[in-house]
């Protein structure tokens, strides 16, 4: 149950082709995060595998069978979208049961499926309430419950927390990853969120202008990105970038470090700068630096408190050993 393959799939919109010919395997069970900037194919790609969109050529499966073809409803696939698409007139159970009574499924089986789902969600207590007497987070688990009663092979979530503040984002990303270790079913879920990506994925998969940049577990993608793109677009705050003379010194045309790979002293280092804004978060300190020869400044992670101002001079040294080497068309230099 749960495992899809997309073999050689493409979309295109009149001439305009946003889908590249494109393979993936998602197996049975994975949580799976599509992730890019806004505009990279990733909720057309999740409509494809749902049966929102028509594929233009290529082929998908669901569980070794070929669903190109088949319609959205008997893909055995759940939606989850950004909108929580209730019916205001109705109660969260009604709510919750709706996909069952179109299906004809008993009363009793309706209520059981439901009850299970409300435990599941921690909505026990809400099932006689109408979504308007709901929270923000309170409805979208609903909209997830009326999911889980289908019993699908796999959940599609397409952006489902863009709608709620920043607090409740937080709260429900952990709902949503303990949600997948209690029903251990194959989840695909689209955001813009790199955070989201990193600390909810089994495997992300990085997407930019329809096409899949690179396919792995966080760590991975972290630690090893195949290109600059992927590198800038993974981890928070994102990669710094040098080119020119300092590059060429490191036989690339850019080389990358990450804000917590570097190391700031008074004392020497090997490259000079001078410190420009700094952000105190408690836990860390961003400071934004600019070093001789370069016009961009770079972010430098510190943990805690540190004691520099605007305008003192320091040294910066990155970490040998996380330095990254990109060639002129963006790829990664082993």
């Amino acid at each position: 149950m749960g495992q899809i393959t997309l073999k050689q799939v493409t979309k295109s919109f009149g001439d305009l082709q946003v889908i590249p010919p494109l393979d993936l395997e998602i197996n049975d069970g994975e949580f799976v995060v599509f992730v890019g900037p806004s505009g990279c194919g990733k909720s057309t790609l999740l409509r494809l595998i749902a049966g929102l969109e028509d594929v233009t050529s290529g082929e998908i499966s669901i569980d070794g069978q070929i669903a190109t073809d088949v319609p959205p409803a008997k893909r055995g696939l759940a939606m989850v979208f950004q909108s929580y698409a209730l019916y205001p007139h109705m109660s969260v159970r009604k709510n919750i049961a709706f996909p069952l009574r179109m299906a004809k499924t008993s009363p009793e089986e309706q209520e059981r499926k439901v009850t299970e789902a409300a435990r599941v969600l921690n909505l026990t207590d809400y099932l006689d309430r109408k979504p308007g007497q709901l929270s923000g987070g309170q409805r979208q688990r609903v909209a997830i419950g009326r999911a889980i009663v289908r019993e699908p092979a796999a959940f599609l979530f397409d952006e489902p927390l863009s709608n709620l503040d920043a607090a409740l984002r937080v709260n429900m990303r952990l709902e949503i990853s303990e949600l997948h270790q209690t029903l251990d079913t194959t989840m695909i879920y689209v955001t813009h969120d790199q955070v989201e990506a990193m600390t909810m994925a089994d495997k992300i998969v990085v997407l930019q202008a329809g096409v899949i940049e690179q396919v792995g577990s966080p760590l991975e993608l972290y630690r090893n990105p195949a290109n600059k793109f992927v590198a800038g677009f993974i981890g928070s705050p994102k990669m710094n970038f040098l080119d020119g003379s300092i590059a060429a010194e490191h036989n690339a045309a850019t080389i990358g470090v990450r804000p917590e790979h570097i190391s700031v002293s008074r004392e020497g280092g090997t490259w000079r700068g001078k410190v420009g804004v700094s952000e105190h978060l408690g836990s860390d300190t961003f400071f934004h630096i600019t070093i001789d020869g370069m016009n961009e400044p770079l972010t430098v992670r510190e943990s805690g408190e540190v004691d520099l101002r605007r305008g003192d001079e320091v040294w910066l040294t990155p970490s040998a050993s996380h330095l990254h080497r990109f060639d002129a068309k963006g790829l990664v230099i082993r």
